[in-house]
């Protein structure tokens, strides 16, 4: 099974071997005295041919038959060890501490047998003892450095290494040790220095180029990532740290291409993994290959349900797609992980919008708000959608709060001058049309507002300046045309009001108002028949004009 980045990824454990070649195997007594147990012969010659299993039945036999010499106990738990039976070990081994407490051997063999266990506070305790017990048994030191590493006290592991390299500043396993206590302990600098040491002389240790891959990705330095990860492949071509490497290196300079490449291989060989499948999908997205990426995302979040940011990268691509329920789907997993994503809120807040369910999206909206008011777009299109239904209060209240974070920000002081109007404030919505135009000359509309609110307020003047305004910077609305008309209508300017009502006509033929309001003009200017036509033709288009035309006629 391929080791991640997050295990240790060494062997200083393989190198606690039984002490069972010391000569402190029993007491003195006990080696003064000739084995007389045939069992015992036939054991250890079993075991020499490698028949362990038998050998134990053979000791196992005779303390059943009630031979009591002390080293059939101590050759059970020696075989019992050599066959993972680490339970039935200790239990021995701890036997011959009940008679000689100060066993230097068994001491030590229990302490491998708790690490083995994973009884570490245990074991580093054993060891210790051990330690103490034989000042010159450097694995027990080595012991202590394991157990202690193993229980995560990191300042204990980092200074028994020491002691342990103090008594032999090359060991390698010490060294190895060292690294990863100092790069667990967020020292990556001086692990990654020791790493480095220690690299010449094991150009095959593929344990080794995987902490150094990791140490390099913490520091973010591409280049080394890379060139371990590359070290990695070529001891083994096929290992999980060193494609996610090569991935993240790709990622990191851009090289989307080769990392999709490296991802497609990663996942090839381990299918289950989800760092390939995630980045994977991120180089097809980058790539622009959608499909590919929605694909390779959704199997991400099948091997890992939780990561939220899959299912966010998923809807933002089913967003692309247009494909919004899958999306709305995906950012609320991701929301269900991870409430407060602001980004994915938002994201969800307009394909709840495009969707239709505005008021969903306006809650959300205002969810965001809530929790951070300096949010400009967010009062931008929580404004918009109020003025989409109407709440033109509401609507003015979000476009206040945009112009006063952002004082230039035109198209929020437009919708606010849009709001107020609609409200009856007509002082606000010019002030607000008013500052449109102040910061752009040729806001279109802008000035539409302001010859409105000029007709309202029955201003002709200064409707027709604005209307005469848009027209100069070529708007051709049919709408704009006819109001011009009108305005120069009520002023008296038939003949302007007549090639106004024309050119709306031109714009739209079947305009049924801007004829009837013609033939008005046309009647006052003594055109009675041509006026008939008009009225006639608008009559046609729009039989209930008729009670405008008879009113107008009198």
């Amino acid at each position: 099974m391929e080791k991640t980045n997050d295990q240790w990824l060494w062997f200083v454990d393989n190198d606690l071997v039984e002490a069972l070649a010391r000569t402190d195997t029993l007491d003195a007594a006990s080696e003064k005295r000739p084995v007389q147990s045939p069992a015992l012969v036939r054991a250890l010659a079993l075991n020499m041919d490698g028949k362990t299993e038998q050998a134990l039945r053979e000791i196992r036999e005779a303390i059943d038959g009630g031979e009591k010499l002390p080293e059939l106990i101590w050759t059970r738990a020696h075989l019992e060890f050599q066959l993972g039976q680490f339970e039935n070990a200790l239990e021995d081994y701890q036997k011959v501490l009940e008679t000689q407490g100060n066993h230097k051997a068994a001491t030590y063999n229990v302490a491998l047998c708790l690490e083995k266990l994973a009884r570490y506070e245990d074991a580093a305790a054993a060891f210790r003892k051990a330690a103490d017990l034989d000042p010159n048994l450097w694995e027990a030191k080595l012991g202590v450095a394991v157990a202690e590493l193993h229980c995560n006290r990191l300042e204990e592991a980092l200074a028994a290494f020491e002691a342990c390299l103090a008594a032999k500043p090359a060991n390698e396993k010490a060294l190895y040790g060292k690294a990863v206590a100092l790069q667990r302990s967020g020292r990556i600098p001086e692990a990654l220095e020791v790493y480095q040491q220690l690299a010449p002389t094991n150009p095959s240790d593929a344990e080794l180029f995987t902490n150094m891959i990791g140490a390099a990705q913490t520091l973010g330095e591409t280049d080394k990532v890379r060139e371990y990860s590359e070290k990695l492949l070529r001891v083994r071509p096929h290992a999980q740290a060193g494609l996610a490497g090569m991935i993240s290196a790709a990622i990191t300079r851009g090289d989307f291409k080769t990392a999709a490449q490296q991802a497609a291989q990663l996942v090839k060989v381990a299918p289950k993994s989800f760092e390939g499948w995630f980045n994977l999908g991120v180089a097809q997205q980058k790539t622009g290959n959608l499909e590919e990426a929605a694909k390779a995302y959704s199997e991400a979040v099948r091997i890992r349900p939780d990561a939220s940011q899959a299912h966010v990268n998923l809807g933002v691509i089913q967003q692309e797609s247009g494909d919004l329920a899958q999306a709305q789907a995906a950012y609320e997993k991701a929301l269900e992980i991870s409430p407060d994503q602001f980004e994915v809120l938002h994201n969800l807040a307009a394909v709840l919008d495009k969707q239709g369910s505005k008021d969903e999206a306006e809650r959300i909206y205002a969810r965001l708000l809530a929790k951070n008011p300096d949010l400009e777009e967010v009062w931008f299109r929580l404004g918009y959608l109020r003025l989409e239904r109407g709440d033109h209060r509401g609507g003015a209240e979000a476009f206040r709060a945009c112009t006063e974070k952002r004082s230039d920000w035109t198209e929020a002081e437009l919708n606010l001058g849009i709001c107020c109007w609609n409200m009856g404030d007509q002082e606000g919505a010019a002030k607000a049309f008013e500052t449109v135009l102040a910061a752009n000359p040729n806001s279109i509309d802008a000035l539409r507002g302001l010859a409105a609110l000029a007709v309202e307020r029955n201003n002709l003047d200064q409707a027709l300046e604005h209307q005469a305004r848009l027209i100069e910077k070529g708007e051709r609305s049919p709408e704009l045309f006819y109001n011009t008309g009108l305005l120069l209508h009520k002023s008296g300017q038939l003949g302007d009001a007549e090639r106004l009502y024309r050119e709306a006509l031109q714009e739209r033929d079947q305009f049924p108002e801007a004829l009837l309001n013609l033939g008005h003009v046309l009647k006052g200017l003594g055109q009675q028949d041509e006026a008939r036509d008009c009225w006639k033709r608008a009559l046609e288009q729009k039989p209930e004009l008729a009670e405008s035309y008879f009113t107008k006629s009198n």
